[in-house]
């Protein structure tokens, strides 16, 4: 009878090999976000298999770890609420299990900053394996993506331009595959800055889902990964503020998801890399919006990667770029960018004629924002960039909702639209909110778009002149709690201001009357967000500093590659 332990045995049967047939192997943890519920991931079973092929090709030992899956679509009341969750996840993950380095496996928005949070945290080799976006789709001949089309065509139903049988036909156009938003929306975005940031293999985060090519870039990261593990190539190497910066510059030349402002700096500070909302908002006086991807343009992830993806749209921005910071290859930036051409001029442009003439991204602040908010004016209406109207304010989408559903609803196109209470503390965990519907008699009537401001976040595959992040939020007594319907707001986007044309001493009679609103969570994780969140910070949570990270676990004691058999 064989003893307890031996290779004979179930419990080493189920898992493959027994240890000492793997001493001296890296092990790999594999950390899946796959999900049922999540049709951003819905392959990502299959593509963990493809990362094992990999790395058992290179000699290492791959072991598939579940971690949460953050679906945009399904997961309520959002995803972001669980970011920080998930971060945590993978560092504990990693930390209490015996592996070498880690493969992260997601793509939909909040799945790629909480991965790579969790695993610079803890600090062994990793790379991203991203997802990749959906396939295009075409509808009565016109290009239909996910999300920013829903939008689009939801006011076109909202108006009564469209029926109930074609917004059906619309629903099973505008989502056809496996894979994330094929719009420049927060999950492409975010994929785009991890590549940027030197975490992922160049070019991949452009393929689709469904591409042939996809699997063989999952193999090429388990490859990979166990190279980086002999090198001790760990995300600290790799995340400089050189890096991110590098990123920033992305994001602005993509026209990317205003989310990348918070989750940014929620990267960089467990980087230990100073950034904040300055250095963005510099990089987008700097850098021309070139890429012709919804919401700024008229294009799809897919057309980006026929035109050459990520590497060449860097390769075109160069002079911004700092092209000594190393990547997962082991290699300089500039190694990778050499020679990588742009071979479609209608996606990707030259920045002397850019998508638009206004940037991805500015940060407002004044009396209405001391600690600033963000708009995209890229994908907002140029008529709109400098506006002085009535606020209209609500407390909470529901009342919102009704009220501009309400045909004798008194607004016009001159009104500014205010919701608050849906920032860190007060949605929890800052929803996206933030893309206020247009009351419905301004539909009818043609208008799409009005000044829009809250404390909330906004999809990136959204479009308007929303002015989103306002800190401090409402919820914690910041200048939005006290505005009123009726008060005046101004927006300079030039001037990146954002004002309450209120006298002081009106604004501190209010604020002596205010007392912050009940949370509506009182059990389970939503109450430790709200409680301990560093808002500005990148919302990560408060009691997380900056620090080098403990390798707890790390097999390896002497990383040198084994003598060739």
């Amino acid at each position: 009878m064989p003893a307890c332990g031996d290779s004979r045995t179930g419990a080493h049967a189920a898992i493959g090999p027994a240890p000492r047939d793997v001493v001296g192997r890296p092990i790999v943890a594999i950390v899946n976000t796959w999900s049922e519920l999540s049709p951003c991931h819905a392959h990502l079973r299959e593509r963990a298999e493809a990362v094992k092929r990999g790395v058992l090709l290179a000699g290492g030992m791959p072991l598939e770890l579940p971690a949460m899956s953050l679906g945009e679509v399904m997961v309520k009341p959002t995803t972001m609420l669980y970011r920080n969750l998930l971060a945590l996840e993978v560092e504990e993950l990693l930390r209490s299990h015996p592996v070498d380095g880690a493969v992260l496996l997601g793509g939909c928005d909040k799945t790629t900053p909480g991965t790579v949070m969790g695993a610079t945290s803890i600090g062994i080799p990793a790379i991203f394996c991203p997802a990749g976006p959906m396939l295009n789709d075409r509808y009565q001949g016109r290009t239909v993506g996910a999300g920013t089309h829903t939008l689009m065509y939801w006011g076109d139903y909202q108006a009564g331009r469209i029926g109930d049988d074609e917004w059906v036909r619309l629903e099973a156009r505008m989502t056809r595959s496996p894979g994330t938003c094929n719009t420049m929306g927060t999950a492409s975005t975010m994929t785009s800055i991890v590549e940027a940031l030197g975490l992922a293999l160049p070019g991949s985060t452009s393929i689709p889902a469904v591409d042939s090519a996809h699997p063989r870039m999952a193999a090429a990261c388990g490859e990979r990964i166990v190279q980086m593990i002999w090198e001790d190539l760990t995300p600290r190497k790799i995340l400089t503020r050189g890096a991110f910066l590098n990123a920033a510059a992305v994001q602005m030349a993509l026209g990317g998801s205003t989310n990348a402002a918070v989750h940014m700096i929620a990267m960089a500070r467990r980087a230990g890399v100073e950034l904040d909302l300055a250095d963005l908002d510099a990089m987008a006086r700097r850098v021309p919006v070139i890429a012709n991807l919804f919401p700024s343009g008229d294009r799809l992830m897919e057309d980006f990667h026929y035109a050459g993806g990520l590497p060449a749209l860097m390769n075109v921005i160069r002079a911004h770029l700092s092209l000594d910071e190393i990547t997962v290859t082991g290699e300089p930036l500039r190694a990778q960018l050499d020679g990588r051409a742009v071979l479609d001029a209608q996606v990707i442009l030259a920045p002397d004629h850019p998508v638009s003439p206004r940037p991805a991204l500015a940060v407002l602040r004044g009396n209405l924002a001391p600690e600033g908010a963000v708009i995209k004016p890229s994908a907002a209406s140029p008529e709109l960039m400098r506006h002085r109207g009535r606020a209209i304010v609500f407390d909470s989408p529901p009342e919102m909702n009704a009220a501009l559903s309400d045909p004798a609803f008194d607004c016009d196109e001159t009104c500014v639209i205010v919701l608050r209470n849906a920032g860190p503390v007060g949605g929890p965990g800052m929803p996206e909110w933030g893309n206020l519907p247009i009351p419905r008699k301004l539909l009818q009537r043609g208008v799409r778009d009005l000044v829009r401001i809250s404390d909330a976040r906004m999809s990136g595959t959204h479009y308007g002149t929303c002015v989103l992040h306002v800190s401090p939020e409402s919820a914690v007594g910041g200048p939005l709690a006290l505005v009123r319907n009726g008060d005046t707001i101004e927006l300079d986007v030039e001037a990146r201001a954002l004002n309450l044309l209120v006298d002081d001493a009106e604004l501190a009679r209010r604020r002596a009357a205010w007392s912050a609103p009940a949370q509506p969570h009182a059990r389970g994780y939503a109450p430790v967000p709200a409680a301990r969140n560093a808002g500005a910070r990148g919302c990560d949570f408060d009691f997380w500093p900056a620090r080098r990270p403990a390798r707890a676990g790390h097999l390896l004691t002497t990383p040198a590659p084994p003598e060739p058999r």
